[in-house]
């Protein structure tokens, strides 16, 4: 027959029970009768220690059970031992709400400053940016060529209008590259599963405002412009990040966008 003891001491601290096997060093009790195993011994004013009869084990258990004798909010039973429910009460009253709050996924926006730049653009092999001619198999689009002193009528002035974003991060300035005096504007678009292109785009009204997403695409103008030591500066897609603007060694090639590394350059001058 396993004996099995609790002690109950009046203290702030929490419950806890230990188990103990066999060799745990408790005597028998000397009363041969089971009933007299049902007894209560004083040992302290505040401590009592109660044995019983475990009918599933003939081990020794000593059950020891620290109690709270004031807890907040919790009423003492005569018998020494708590409500549930006023337990179950004073930890529900106690438990501290933590509420999540997740930000809106807001679209980025991009607002365009006052302030506007009129430059050409050079490569670092000094090939300026020139408009294509129109043809018919063929949309507007840019080349790069290195002009003689004959040839400056063909240089293309730029109007690079910069723009604040609602959420400012360490990507570079955003910009858009307006051909000046006229409404296109230098875009990186993609079509099904093709990699972008770098073509000139038509647009009406004044873009103040471009958000990402853009119904009419206008989010494809937006490029990051970062410089690169103390000459050079790069521009990067807002839209597909990761592709630059880019030109090829050769003249009269087509400028496109490109991923780095790449044997194209991606380092522009930007020249009065």
């Amino acid at each position: 027959m396993a004996l099995h003891g609790r002690y109950i001491l009046p203290s702030d601290a929490l419950e806890t029970d230990l188990i103990y096997p066999d060799s745990a060093g408790f005597d028998e009790p000397d009363c041969p009768d089971q009933l007299c195993m049902m007894c209560q011994c004083d040992m302290h004013k505040d401590i009592k220690l109660e044995l019983s009869p475990h009918p599933h084990s003939m081990r020794k258990v000593v059950n020891i059970v620290i109690a709270v004798e004031k807890l907040k909010h919790i009423k003492k039973m005569s018998s020494g031992k708590f409500c549930e429910d006023a337990l179950l009460n004073f930890i529900l009253e106690n438990v501290i709400e933590e509420r999540l709050v997740k930000p809106l996924n807001a679209t980025q926006t991009y607002c365009k400053t006052s302030r506007t730049l009129l430059c050409t653009v050079c490569d670092k092999y000094k090939k300026t940016l020139v408009q294509s001619n129109k043809p018919t198999n063929e949309d507007l689009h840019l080349k790069a060529v290195t002009l003689s002193a004959g040839n400056i009528q063909y240089k293309v002035q730029f109007s690079m209008s910069p723009y604040v974003s609602s959420d400012p991060q360490n990507n570079g300035q955003p910009v858009c590259l307006g051909i000046s005096n006229s409404n296109l504007y230098i875009a990186c678009t993609q079509s099904g599963g093709s990699p972008p292109v770098l073509l000139l785009k038509e647009v009406s009204g004044p873009l103040n405002t471009i958000t990402a997403g853009d119904p009419n695409g206008y989010d494809s103008l937006l490029f990051f412009k970062r410089e690169t030591g103390t000459d050079y500066n790069t521009f990067e897609s807002v839209k597909y990040p990761g592709w630059f603007i880019s030109t090829a060694f050769d003249d009269w090639k087509r400028v496109e966008m490109s991923q780095v590394p790449t044997d194209r350059t991606t380092d522009f001058t930007l020249e009065d």
